[in-house]
């Protein structure tokens, strides 16, 4: 049985069809501007999608929360019904949950090729595994132990209020709670969120910003060193991300690893693996060893959220 299945960000909705082994194709990748809403957008993709008849169940994941049939997209202008997308597309069952529970469901499911290692010891088996990563927004979610299975978390933590660790770190979030109120993580640890580092870090240093600076001009300039704000700015992300990495792993008690995941660590492995991250992540005073245990991984697999989506349409 084919099934329909789309991870719907902030940014892009990505479909694709899955089949009752898990395998996935006809892949591809749509931006969410260029389309009224998101049945036009499955619309769009199904038309172009090499399938005899249309499929009858589908599973989408979203980049917000899944409370009810009423879904608003936290970084997009779409927001749409459950019910009533489901019956514009002709579908018997539409399964909608979180983008991170998508990605959650695919870590038992990864093999060693999909996965960089980024310091730490070995996972304990049977123990609790983080999963959370920058993109657009910032993902959160996490896998436990549940009846001789795996139960994935469907979270917001990527709304937390970002601590500060050291005093730098102290005024950047002063300046940025003087922009937005209250600073959560993922006003810093996304894409729109290193553009709110750089500019934060040039007005605490009393410098210039370029307001014209997008996500990926910042990272590829702060990669290749050639401009100071946004090299600072990387390695502030990078560092921050180890703090919210580690609080997450004490929370779930998750010696079973940390995967990161989303849109931007897995374009950076090299420079992410030189960063401060892993330094930050094991930095917890009387847990830094319980923490230093803990493996951490930079999820490579091009769309781990498509195979925790093809596992919601065989459980079905």
């Amino acid at each position: 049985m084919t099934g329909l299945i789309a991870d719907i960000g902030g940014t892009n909705a990505r479909f694709g069809l899955a089949e009752a082994d898990g395998s996935v194709h006809d892949v591809a990748i749509l931006a969410g501007a260029d389309h009224d809403s998101l049945a036009a957008a499955a619309v769009a993709y199904l038309r172009g999608a090499a399938t005899d008849t249309p499929p009858l169940h589908a599973a989408f994941c979203v980049a917000s929360p899944v409370t009810g049939d009423r879904i608003e997209l936290t970084n997009s202008p779409w927001s749409f019904s459950v019910e009533e997308t489901r019956s514009a597309l002709g579908l018997e069952t539409l399964e909608v949950i979180n983008d991170f529970t998508a990605v959650a469901l695919s870590v038992p499911r990864l093999t060693a090729t999909d996965l960089v290692a980024v310091g730490g010891g070995n996972p304990v088996r049977g123990a609790a595994r983080a999963v959370l990563g920058p993109g657009t927004g910032l993902g959160v979610s996490g896998m436990i132990p549940a009846r001789g299975g795996w139960a994935s978390l469907e979270t917001e933590g990527g709304h937390v209020t970002m601590p500060a660790t050291t005093a730098r770190e102290a005024e950047v979030l002063t300046a940025l709670r003087g922009r937005f109120g209250h600073v959560s993580a993922e006003r810093v640890l996304s894409g729109p969120g290193l553009v709110n580092l750089y500019r934060a870090i040039a007005e605490v240093d009393g410098v210039a910003a370029d307001e014209r600076l997008e996500p990926a001009d910042v990272a590829a300039r702060g990669i290749d060193d050639i401009d100071p704000l946004c090299n600072a700015a990387l390695h502030m992300a990078a560092e921050m991300l180890g703090t919210v990495a580690a609080d997450l792993a004490l929370t779930l008690g998750a010696r079973g690893g940390v995967y990161i995941a989303g849109g931007i660590v897995p374009r950076y492995v090299g420079a992410f693996a030189r960063s401060g991250f892993r330094r930050r992540f094991e930095d917890k005073g009387r847990f830094s060893d319980y923490l230093a245990a803990i493996p951490t991984w930079v999820v490579t697999h091009d769309l781990p959220a498509f195979v925790g989506l093809a596992e919601v349409l065989n459980r079905n």
